[in-house]
C-alpha cells in the first residue's frame, strides 16, 4: 500500500493512460465508428467478406462516421488537435492506435496484458506498490526523473528485462536484491544516492545472473577493491558505467577495471580495445597498490588585459612622497587536503567555503592580521541568497606575485593530492572559484610618518620661497645639499589588495570520461578611474572673464561654430585613422587567465610501480 500523501506507481500509471485519451474521440468506441463494432452489421460483413464483393471495392461509411484510416491519421498528424502529447513514446502512440483499430482489445483489464514497454518520466512517483503486478507482460520499464527512494523486487513482474531507475534517490539496494527478476538484464541506477558499495555482495550473479548491462553512474560509491570483488561474479556483464563516483577519481581506476573484467567491453560509454588490455595486464593482481586518493594539476599561465598602474598614479612634487609598487597573483581555491609531503601548505590558508551550486559567486580579497607574516589571503565569498549553500572545507592557493606587464607569464604549475574522495566529487561538480589580485605597497622613509612627511613638505616649500626671495643660491651650498641627499630606508605599509576579477570554472567534465580542463578565465574589461588632466590654456585664460565681456555675441557664436567645425573634422580624421589601422589601439583588451586543471591517470600497469610515473600535463595552457 502506498504511503498517505505519496505518489504511487498506480496512480502514475492510470493518469498516464488518461492523458493517452484511450476512451475518447478519435479512440475508443462511439459515434464515430459504432457500426464497425455493431453485433449485426459484423455478421453481415463477415457474411459479405467471404468472396463475395469484387476485388478493390471499398466498404462504403456510413454516414457521421469516419473510417479508420482518417481516425489514425488525427492522431499522427503534427497540426492535429489529437497528436501525441509531449513525451509520448512509440509504444505510446502504438497503443493509441490499437484503440482505433481494435478497441475491444483495451478494454477493462484487457489493457494490462498490451503493454510490453512503460515509460513514466517525471511524475513524482514516490513508491512502486503491487499495482505493477498486472503489467504480466511487461518487459521494460522506465520510472526515471521521479522520488524513489527504495524498491522492492516482489512488486516487479517476473519478465521484466530492463528497469532503469535513474535520477531518482534511491540510496539501499537490499530490497531490490531478494528475490529480483531473473530475466533482467539491464539495471539502471545512475544519479542516485548509492554509498558503499555494501559488503552485503547485492550485485552479484546470485541476485542478478543475466545481467548484461550495468549503470551505476554518478553515486557515492569509493571501495574500489570491493565493488570490483562483486562485479568479477556477473559472468554476462559486457556493459559498465561508472563514472561521476568518487572511486572514479583514483589513478589506477580505469586500469583496475579492465584488467580485472576481462569480458566487459564498454566502459565508461568508451569501448575498451586490446591494446588497452594489454597495457594494463597484471594489474588486477596487485590490490595494494590501489590508493584511494586523487591526483590534480593545476596550471596557470599568461593573464592580459590588467591595466597598467602608472597611467592612474598621481605624481606628487617632493621628495617625501611614498613609492607604490604594484604585483599581480591568480588566486584559487581546492577542496582542503591534508599538508602536502614537499611543505608547499604554508602558502595556503584553510577556511570554510560555501559552495552554491550553479550560481555566481562575487569574492574579495582582504587583508588577514593572522596572515600577513606567511604571506596568505582569504576569502569572503557572497554566496547567492536564492540558493542554498553546501558547505565544505576548501583551501585558496595563490601564484607568486608578478610585477605588472601587458601579458603576465606565470608559468604556475601545481600537484595536488586529495583523500576525501566525497568531498572532492563535490568540489568538482561545484566549480572553481578563480580569482585575479591587485596588491599596492606605499614605502615611505623610515624616519618619518606620512604625516610628519606632510609637515615637512609644506615647510620645505615655505624655506623655497624665502631663499628665492633673498637670491641665488651658492654653488658652494648646493653642492652640500645634493651630498645629503642619500638613499634612505624605506617603512613599507600592510599590503591593499584589490580582486580585479572573479570567476567560476566549470570542472564537471573530470568527473565523466574527460582527465583535461583547459579554458580561458575571461573577465570582461576592467573600466578604471581616469587621472585629471590639467586644464587648457584656453581654459586657464577664460577664467579671466576680461575678454569675454568685450566679445559680442556674435562674435561669441562664430567662435563657438568654428570650434565645433574644427571638432568634427578632428573626428572624421580620428575615425579615418582608425580605419586604417583596424582600429587596433582603440579596442580594450579584456581581462583572461589561462586556466588549466588535469586529473592524473596511470597510463600502464608497469607505471603503478612508482608514484612519479604518472603523466604530468605541460604548464602552458592552449
Amino acid at each position: 500500500m502506498a504511503a498517505p500523501g505519496s505518489c504511487s506507481f498506480t496512480a502514475a500509471f492510470r493518469e498516464h493512460l488518461r492523458r493517452l485519451g484511450l476512451r475518447d474521440f478519435p479512440c475508443g468506441l462511439g459515434s464515430w465508428n459504432k457500426s464497425r463494432f455493431d453485433a449485426h452489421t459484423s455478421s453481415r460483413r463477415g457474411q459479405v467478406g467471404l468472396g463475395t464483393e469484387p476485388a478493390g471495392q471499398e466498404e462504403a461509411v456510413p454516414a457521421g462516421e469516419e473510417s479508420p484510416e482518417a481516425l489514425v491519421e488525427l492522431l499522427s498528424h503534427r497540426h492535429s488537435p489529437w497528436a501525441p502529447p509531449p513525451g509520448c513514446s512509440p509504444q505510446d502512440q502504438h497503443l493509441r492506435e490499437m484503440a482505433v483499430l481494435t478497441p475491444q482489445l483495451i478494454c477493462g483489464s484487457n489493457i494490462f496484458q498490451v503493454f510490453r514497454s512503460l515509460r513514466i518520466v517525471g511524475k513524482g512517483v514516490e513508491e512502486v506498490d503491487e499495482g505493477l503486478l498486472q503489467l504480466r507482460q511487461l518487459e521494460e520499464l522506465v520510472l526515471s526523473a521521479n522520488h524513489i527512494s527504495r524498491i522492492t523486487s516482489a512488486n516487479l513482474p517476473r519478465t521484466l528485462k530492463v528497469l532503469e531507475l535513474c535520477c531518482n534517490a534511491v540510496a539501499d539496494l537490499q530490497d531490490l536484491c531478494v528475490e529480483p527478476p531473473l530475466e533482467l538484464q539491464h539495471l539502471g541506477l545512475g544519479h542516485n544516492r548509492l554509498w558503499g558499495p555494501s559488503r552485503d555482495k547485492f550485485l552479484t550473479a546470485t541476485s542478478w545472473p543475466n545481467l548484461v548491462s550495468l549503470d551505476l553512474s554518478f553515486n557515492n560509491l569509493t571501495d574500489l577493491l570491493e565493488l570490483v570483488s562483486q562485479l568479477s561474479s556477473l559472468q554476462k556483464l559486457r556493459v559498465l558505467v561508472l563514472q561521476g563516483n568518487p572511486l572514479a577519481l583514483i589513478p589506477t581506476y580505469r586500469g583496475f577495471l579492465v584488467d580485472s573484467l576481462p569480458k566487459l567491453a564498454i566502459l565508461d560509454d568508451i569501448n575498451v580495445e586490446p591494446d588497452e588490455r594489454h597495457k594494463f595486464r597484471g594489474l588486477a593482481r596487485q590490490p595494494e597498490l590501489i590508493r584511494s586518493e586523487a591526483r590534480v594539476v593545476v596550471s596557470i599561465g599568461e593573464i592580459k588585459g590588467v591595466p597598467d598602474p602608472s597611467a592612474q598614479q598621481q605624481l606628487e612634487v617632493g621628495t617625501e612622497a611614498p613609492v607604490v609598487t604594484y604585483s599581480y597573483c591568480v588566486t584559487y581555491e581546492f577542496a582542503e587536503e591534508e599538508e602536502m609531503e614537499d611543505g608547499s601548505s604554508t602558502e595556503v590558508i584553510p577556511l570554510w567555503f560555501q559552495v552554491i551550486h550553479q550560481s555566481p559567486m562575487v569574492a574579495t580579497l582582504d587583508v588577514d592580521s593572522s596572515a600577513q607574516d606567511t604571506g596568505g589571503t582569504k576569502i569572503q565569498p557572497e554566496p547567492a541568497a536564492t540558493e542554498e549553500p553546501k558547505t565544505h572545507s576548501a583551501k585558496v592557493f595563490a601564484t607568486p606575485g608578478e610585477p605588472w606587464a601587458a601579458t603576465i607569464d606565470f608559468r604556475y604549475k601545481k600537484e595536488h593530492t586529495a583523500r576525501d574522495l566525497v568531498g572532492l566529487k563535490s568540489f568538482l561538480a561545484a566549480g572553481m572559484i578563480v580569482s585575479v589580485v591587485e596588491e599596492k605597497v606605499l614605502s615611505w622613509p623610515v624616519d618619518a610618518d606620512p604625516e610628519e612627511n606632510a609637515v615637512r613638505k609644506g615647510k620645505a616649500k615655505q624655506g623655497l620661497q624665502k631663499d628665492g626671495a633673498k637670491g641665488p643660491v651658492p654653488r658652494d651650498k648646493k653642492k652640500k645639499k645634493e651630498e645629503k641627499k642619500k638613499p634612505c630606508e624605506l617603512r613599507s605599509d600592510p599590503p591593499i589588495r584589490k580582486t580585479l576579477g572573479t570567476e567560476r570554472v566549470t570542472l564537471e567534465a573530470l568527473l565523466a570520461t574527460q582527465d583535461l580542463v583547459a579554458t580561458v578565465c575571461d573577465f570582461g574589461v576592467l573600466i578604471t578611474d581616469q587621472p585629471l588632466q590639467p586644464p587648457s590654456l584656453e581654459e586657464k585664460d577664460g577664467g579671466s572673464g576680461k575678454d569675454k565681456s568685450k566679445k559680442t555675441k556674435t562674435e561669441r557664436k562664430s567662435q563657438a561654430k568654428r570650434k565645433t567645425t574644427a571638432s568634427a573634422k578632428g573626428k572624421r580624421k580620428n575615425t579615418d585613422s582608425a580605419e586604417l589601422e583596424d582600429g587596433r589601439g582603440l579596442q580594450p583588451v579584456p581581462l583572461t587567465v589561462q586556466f588549466q586543471m588535469q586529473l592524473l591517470r596511470w597510463p600502464s600497469a608497469a607505471g603503478t610501480q612508482s608514484r612519479d610515473s604518472v603523466a604530468v600535463p605541460e604548464g602552458k595552457t592552449q
